[in-house]
């Protein structure tokens, strides 16, 4: 079974495709560009949706819905926002049988729409600030799509915010900044880079954007979230206004911020190997797959069987309900049995054979490592939950070490061609330039700046214009 996945080392881009089918994750929709989310992948997705959104209520915020098509009017309201959009937008100019009166744009964000709604609902600054999310589908017709990393529909989260003052808008934005971080780091094992956006790379729109960076296995990096201080861009273009405490009357200071599923191609490339799927057990579907085996098929349903489903049960109660799950394809061979859970990134492997059940243990195998072991019986319940916290930090151990291992500093062009054409990986160098220099150097090498890291504040040479006062920034090819 482990001929249908072609390893990394000779072709990436169709390692990441072929984990994904073997692991049945995602499929090709009949519209080229989208994609159909298999339940496996779905399961995949609520566990990071879940992580994501009780982070998200502890803060203070709460969910609602709005609607899928917007006014092309309400995009053109905000020139910078139109412009960044407007070539990926899918727009509806017939319906009813009808040509509409004025077309209409299937979302590709959601800040126009909302910044109309908050124009209604604010008035006074005991209104403010509105702290709301939604979980949705949006729409960016893309060009060169890529299961999970760029598709045209997909799915996401989108917070929006309004404060009384910049200075709230600006907390909210990093906070939100800081909850993305530590769901990736702790949940995911994604051991992402906290920074913000150059000119160049920012949000439509935005004052300022701020991004989780990470590095993929094959040292690219990959957006896995951003933050948006919009300043008060949106509420004058959509008239947000109220009457502050002093009895004037002002713009609100907005934010907006979200995560994909992009977050599932992130932890593919971050954390499999060529068998397949390898999962962080704080957001696998399936953490423990339990698997009876006897070539004897009384032994194998009179006890075997029982035994499994008992223990099965005991885990769901520590675990959750349906992550840990009895194996009961008999009609495959242990092996083939062995490599579908394998493939599929379940993080622990529980084999329940006649020696197993006459010695009172269990076997174990551990899917990020290999590792085997026995586990006596009655020690379960203790011992798989320490095991997956294992596996869990030894998932983002790793993802770190290679990250830091593939990471160089520069001090030249010369050096940053050199260094990126031989080793890849991300570069630090301190840069100072301008927008158009920025689209020079990526026109010259395929990187762009990820970030200028957070927390650092150390200053240098620019390696490119030879600039004092530079920031350390991050670059690197990216998808």
């Amino acid at each position: 079974m482990a001929r249908n996945i072609t390893s990394r080392e000779t072709d990436y881009s169709q390692w990441y495709l072929d984990v994904i089918k073997a692991a049945e994750l995602a499929d090709y929709a009949p519209v080229r560009g989208c994609m159909v989310v298999r339940p496996n992948g779905y399961a995949l997705w609520e566990n990071i949706q879940q992580q994501f959104d009780r982070r998200f209520k502890e803060t203070g915020h709460v969910n609602a819905y709005f609607p899928l098509l917007i006014p092309n009017s309400f995009l053109e309201k905000e020139a910078k926002h139109v412009e960044g959009f407007a070539p990926e937008c899918a727009v509806v100019t017939h319906a009813g049988g009808e040509e509409l009166e004025e077309p209409l744009v299937v979302r590709p964000t959601s800040e126009t729409v909302i910044g109309h709604m908050y124009s209604k609902w604010v008035q006074s600054w005991r209104d403010l600030p509105i702290l709301i999310n939604q979980w949705c589908n949006v729409m960016r017709w893309e060009k060169r799509p890529r299961l999970f990393l760029r598709t045209s529909e997909f799915l996401w989260q989108e917070g929006h915010t309004a404060h009384a003052t910049s200075e709230e808008a600006m907390e909210e934005t990093l906070k939100m900044l800081e909850v993305y971080r530590e769901t990736m780091v702790d949940e995911l094992a994604l051991p992402v880079i906290p920074g913000e956006k150059s000119e160049g790379e920012r949000f439509p729109g935005a004052d300022n954007t701020y991004t989780c960076e990470t590095m993929m296995s094959d040292k690219k990096a990959l957006q896995a979230g951003t933050s948006h201080f919009l300043g008060q861009n949106f509420a004058k273009a959509f008239d947000i206004k109220f009457q502050s405490m002093a009895g004037t009357l002002e713009h609100a200071w907005t934010t907006s911020w979200g995560v994909s599923t992009r977050l599932i191609g992130a932890i593919i490339m971050t954390h499999s190997d060529n068998d397949g799927l390898i999962l962080p057990p704080r957001v696998a579907p399936v953490q423990t797959v339990i698997l009876p085996i006897s070539p004897d098929e009384a032994t194998l349903q009179e006890k075997l069987l029982p035994d499994a489903r008992e223990m099965a049960a005991t885990l769901c109660k520590v675990l959750g309900m349906q992550r840990a799950q009895v194996d009961t394809q008999f009609h495959m061979r242990p092996g083939d049995r062995f490599f579908f859970h394998l493939q599929r990134g379940v993080p622990l492997r529980l084999e329940l054979g006649e020696r197993e059940r006459a010695e009172g243990v269990v076997r174990y195998v551990r899917r990020d490592t290999g590792e085997r072991g026995d586990i006596a019986r009655d020690a379960v319940v203790e011992k798989i939950p320490m095991l997956l916290e294992e596996i869990q930090k030894e998932l983002l151990r790793r993802a770190t070490e290679f990250r830091v291992a593939n990471t160089v500093s520069v001090s030249s062009m010369d050096e940053f061609k050199d260094v990126l054409e031989n080793c890849g990986g991300f570069l630090k160098a301190y840069f100072a330039g301008s927008r158009e220099d920025e689209k020079t150097i990526k026109d010259a090498t395929g990187a762009t700046v990820r970030c200028f890291p957070l927390g650092d504040e150390t200053r240098g040479t620019c390696f490119y214009t030879g600039k004092k006062d530079a920031r350390l920034a991050i670059f690197a090819k990216a998808y």
